[in-house]
């Protein structure tokens, strides 16, 4: 047990240089995978990233239940989970405001500059309305000058078979599991029952998966059956990066809760000490507040 008065600080470890050799390696796999269709890279950044991951978190685990973590440091895990999450917000910022960006400048830009309705022999067609399916430059090649839009299946209004659903059903699995965590926190908050703990948290657990399980067969259907691609222009583009991107910190988030899940099944956590738990509940909550965000200006606007 910390005494009194005293702050722990572990001893030197080579993790942090690890973990982030990891990731940057991770980053430059992703990119040569959207290249050239190459994973390696990426395979084993993720192998070496999450591989460290779980060993430091181990490391921290078991401090904590030694007792060597006093209440300073707790407070600079709160403020680090703090900038965490708020550079999460500045990471989907950038991408939301590269999507209004587009719509609202660039696209009445180009429409201004009689690349719109106004000379339709001279740009081949191009239209300056969202959703942009194609480039200019597509366009004027011949390129996927008829494509099957995502204005007919993917945004409100005009909704008529059971995928252009998928968006809205996912919008209410995420806010229910926000209820569903906030559940499991108030019993462990309060000690009052640790199976009802247990019981809302994998609840919670279940949804996040389910949310995932829809992702992956709306992309299936975006692919296969609509032509919505990576190569469908600029609102392919925004469309996957925001989604996808979401979809990655959502499969984070329920990999965390998931291991919140395991440590209370083995008895970890008390009425006075569950910062873990707590840091992958606001998590969650940040996860569900985007999702609501990108759901009204991705699917509706």
């Amino acid at each position: 047990m910390a005494a009194e008065g005293t702050y722990y600080v572990p001893e030197q470890s080579k993790l942090p240089i690890i973990v982030g050799l990891a990731l940057g390696l991770s980053a430059y796999g992703a990119g040569q995978s959207m290249i050239d269709g190459s994973y390696g890279a990426l395979l084993v950044g993720m192998i070496v990233l999450w591989g460290g991951l779980a060993y430091w978190w181990n490391l921290v685990i078991k401090e904590n239940m030694q007792g060597l973590v006093d209440a300073q440091l707790k407070r600079s895990y709160i403020w680090g989970i703090g900038w965490f999450i708020f550079s999460e917000v500045m990471f989907f910022a950038a991408f939301f405001g590269a999507l209004l960006y587009v719509r609202t400048i660039a696209l009445p830009t180009l429409g201004g500059w009689g690349m719109g309705s106004a000379n339709p022999e001279e740009w081949g067609g191009f239209e300056a309305a969202w959703p942009l399916m194609t480039t200019p430059d597509q366009v004027l090649n011949g390129e996927n000058a008829v494509m099957t839009g995502p204005e007919q299946v993917m945004t409100f209004p005009g909704w008529s078979n059971i995928f252009t659903w998928l968006p809205l059903w996912g919008t209410l699995i995420l806010m229910t599991s926000s209820w569903t965590v906030h559940v499991a926190h108030h019993h462990i908050k309060h000690g009052d029952n640790r199976k009802k703990f247990n019981l809302w948290l994998g609840v919670t657990v279940l949804l996040g998966a389910t949310f995932l399980c829809l992702q992956v067969y709306e992309y299936y259907e975006a692919y296969h059956h609509l032509g919505l691609t990576l190569d469908s222009g600029i609102y392919g583009t925004t469309f996957f990066m925001l989604t996808g991107f979401h979809g990655v910190h959502v499969t984070m988030g329920t990999i965390m809760l998931l291991i919140q899940l395991l440590r209370s099944f083995r008895g970890h956590f008390r009425e006075d000490d569950h910062f873990g738990f707590e840091m992958a509940s606001w998590y969650w909550h940040f996860v569900d507040v985007v999702w609501v965000m990108l759901f009204f200006f991705v699917y509706i606007l």
